[in-house]
């Protein structure tokens, strides 16, 4: 281990298949994206877990990308008990009630239109700013938002992973 290794890395590295697959899917919901970073351990350093990510995320399939997608609730509905998806939505938490009816029917046009969920990394992001990236990119064709989907869910994992290497469980 290198002097950047922290305590929650060396957890990480340590855990079982099994354990280490349950902490990851909490991170990602694909399968193959969890294998690929089961598959690469130990990490000697949060980077190199970070990179190795971002090597899984782009190698998603199709289908792998739509099963991460899948694990991701709507904007403005974060999944009950889930903190992790209430605290990146945290900018919808004091949105109005018109921006909050807004955003649910753009949602539902924009899953109509490309069949997933509109998927955006939220953390630091304002109702507004939601919105309006939504409003913005419904009109992309399905090859541009899958591109935009695949860059937007590698910033979540990266930020899910962090805060998973940094937290300091005993």
């Amino acid at each position: 281990m290198t002097s950047s290794s922290t305590p929650g890395l060396t957890r990480f590295n340590t855990l079982a298949d099994d354990e280490a697959t349950t902490a990851l899917h909490e991170v990602c919901a694909s399968a193959a994206w969890r294998r690929a970073i089961l598959s690469r351990r130990p990490y000697a350093d949060a980077e190199a877990l970070l990179l190795a990510s971002d090597t899984a995320t782009a190698a998603l399939s199709p289908e792998d990308l739509a099963d991460a997608m899948a694990g991701h609730p709507p904007i403005g509905r974060p999944k009950p008990g889930d903190p992790a998806s209430a605290r990146e939505q945290r900018g919808m938490a004091d949105a109005t009630e018109e921006l909050k009816a807004e955003m649910l029917e753009l949602n539902l046009a924009y899953q109509e239109r490309f069949g997933h969920v509109f998927l955006i990394c939220a953390t630091g992001t304002t109702g507004e700013q939601m919105r309006d990236a939504v409003k913005s990119r419904i009109g992309n064709s399905p090859e541009q938002e899958r591109d935009i989907v695949r860059t937007e869910l590698g910033k979540i994992n990266r930020i899910r992973l962090t805060r998973l290497v940094e937290e300091d469980k005993d």
